[in-house]
């Protein structure tokens, strides 16, 4: 045997045997469960699962179909997760890819909601949230540096990321507005320096890394992922159906001002204004389900926050929350079923939020697979990607102080530090950079820690 040819770099330069639906439905049930860390830390374990190990789509079209999901409304995580299974496996592999990946959050949530508002204080879950908030710090910053490593190959790209990063942080500039410019940028860069703005590394590089992928850069648009007027128009039609006809039976059954009905038409509005993920809808939220219709309160909306921050899914699950905690308050079906109106309004929500996600890969994907080749579709995108590493490193530093400054500086930057949390990340990121430990690992392991430590405190 050659040793300058290993069986590793063999078996590599062919591509994997294809994907049976199956077999991909227990792979997106189990990233349902796993997919902790936010939308930086669900991408980054998708990258590694689907790009690096299993390769099922190369990296390169991995980050093309990533960038569009980056400019949607909606969690982009659960949306690539929805693009890959419909390539993959048509429009019932989509299907399968979203709803798995929010399926076991939504089932979390609701348990772990009514073991919030029905007994109180959990030293349990707050000695385990103790320890996760300081890993998903360490999580965030990974991501951000596996995307920007593989993003950032010039220094035109790394003064995008960089301008994100002051825009957001120091100046408070809308997310939507950083896309805009990114990608007005990226339009005019793949004009007059279009070797500055191509996706991703090339084939030769990512071929070099991991392999050739089931869905390669060459691989031809599959039949179903091709554009048509017809499909398109169907996809709308099905898709005004499956609003209206929920929508329409609750207002027929309770009414237009009953809260079932305005939590479904309060979150179909706030669906459609995620963009640049949950944090930036946040306070949309806060303001209508608080100050307005004050289904739960400012402390509650907080504990909310902090359950879908240390629980698998999308952050904007938190949303859940907030039906769960508002149908169950209200006891809208008697106060011997509130845990039953605390879970329909958890599952109204969810539909009425994720349902524009699936129409706009659905809808969108077609046209975006035929523009994986075209600079002046990929440009604008791969500038887009750039931006969004500046607001992930943002939002680890948001995690950051939260976590590490819990009381804020009320004591000094120095005295008010929660030291063990600081202790925690370093371990993380740690384990994170240097041993390269799966993410599911640091969290569970951080999740003792801080359940032995927040207890031997009190």
């Amino acid at each position: 045997m050659n040793p300058n040819n290993p069986p590793t770099a063999v078996s590599t330069e062919l591509p994997p045997p294809p994907v049976s639906f199956w077999q991909a439905f227990w792979f997106w049930l189990k990233l349902g469960l796993i997919s902790f860390g936010g939308p930086a830390g669900q991408i980054a374990i998708m990258h590694q699962e689907l790009v690096e190990r299993r390769r099922w789509i190369s990296e390169r079209r991995f980050l093309h179909a990533l960038n569009y999901c980056m400019v949607l409304p909606g969690p982009e995580a659960q949306q690539l997760a929805t693009y890959i299974g419909w390539l993959l496996h048509t429009t019932r592999g989509g299907i399968a890819a979203g709803v798995l990946f929010v399926l076991p959050s939504l089932v979390i949530l609701i348990v772990l909601s009514w073991l919030y508002i029905a007994f109180g204080d959990v030293p349990l879950v707050a000695g385990l949230f103790y320890g996760i908030k300081p890993a998903v710090t360490a999580i965030v910053l990974q991501a951000a540096h596996r995307i920007g490593s593989r993003a950032l190959k010039n220094n035109l790209l790394w003064g995008i990321a960089g301008a994100s990063f002051v825009a957001i942080f120091a100046l408070n500039v809308p997310f939507p507005l950083i896309v805009a410019a990114a990608a007005v940028l990226g339009y005019w860069g793949g004009k007059f320096a279009p070797d500055k703005f191509k996706t991703g590394g090339g084939h030769g590089k990512t071929g070099a890394s991991y392999g050739a992928a089931l869905i390669d850069d060459d691989t031809p648009t599959p039949a179903h992922a091709m554009f048509s007027w017809a499909r398109l128009l169907k996809i709308i039609v099905i898709g005004a159906l499956l609003w209206l006809v929920p929508m329409g039976l609750l207002m027929a059954y309770f009414g237009w001002q009953h809260t079932f009905t305005q939590m479904a038409w309060f979150f179909t509005k706030a669906a459609l204004l995620t963009f640049g993920g949950a944090y930036a809808v946040l306070p949309y939220v806060y303001q209508g389900a608080v100050m307005d219709y004050q289904w739960l309160t400012p402390t509650q909306m907080i504990d909310g926050l902090a359950l879908g921050e240390t629980t698998p899914g999308p952050l904007i699950m938190v949303v859940a929350f907030v039906a769960f905690i508002g149908g169950y308050t209200q006891a809208l079906f008697g106060p011997e079923s509130v845990f039953l109106a605390g879970a329909l309004a958890a599952c109204l929500v969810t539909w009425f939020t994720f349902l524009p996600s699936f129409l706009f890969i659905f809808a969108g994907g077609p046209l975006i697979e035929t523009t994986h080749n075209d600079l002046n579709f990929t440009a604008p995108l791969t500038a887009i990607t750039a931006a969004v590493v500046g607001v992930i490193v943002n939002l680890a530093l948001f995690f950051g102080y939260h976590v590490w400054w819990p009381s804020g500086f009320a004591g000094g930057i120095v005295s008010s530090v929660d030291w063990i949390a600081v202790l925690i990340s370093i371990a993380a990121a740690i384990a994170l950079f240097k041993y390269k430990s799966n993410v599911i690992h640091v969290i569970a392991a951080s999740a003792v820690l801080g359940l032995i430590l927040k207890t031997g405190l009190q």
